[in-house]
């Protein structure tokens, strides 16, 4: 079932999401200030890019203050609006009833894009 969600979503908007973090991603990692925010942003790609059975979970490693630190800025430059979009788009779908998986998708990846830092993508057991 989450092979055939996850070939549903690419068709229907899933690797347009997941093409622009992409290139969001390599623009961030041009400058070395950016990188940081490159890596959450290759994250988010891939979460984008096969969300169902993938979960995004706290990290085990815990680097606290500067994974606040970091989300923070994150927020501020511009994490918010990404964050919004994926809301605006659940609500979107959640209107018809073969939307609601995407949009509970959509809902994981607003998460995700509020506070990257700090959370690692895994399989579902």
């Amino acid at each position: 079932m989450n092979f055939l969600g996850n070939l549903i979503w690419l068709i229907f908007g899933g690797f347009m999401i997941a093409l622009e973090y992409l290139v969001a991603s390599v623009i961030l990692m041009i400058t070395i200030v950016g990188i940081p925010f490159g890596l959450q942003t290759l994250k988010l790609a891939s979460l984008a890019f096969w969300p169902f059975g993938r979960e995004a979970v706290p990290a085990q490693r815990s680097n606290g203050c500067l994974y606040v630190l970091m989300n923070v800025i994150w927020i501020l430059v511009g994490g918010i609006w990404i964050a919004l979009s994926h809301v605006f788009w659940g609500l979107v779908l959640f209107i018809t009833i073969i939307g609601i998986p995407f949009g509970k998708q959509h809902f994981k990846l607003a998460s995700v894009a509020l506070t990257p830092f700090g959370r690692d993508v895994r399989y579902k057991h």
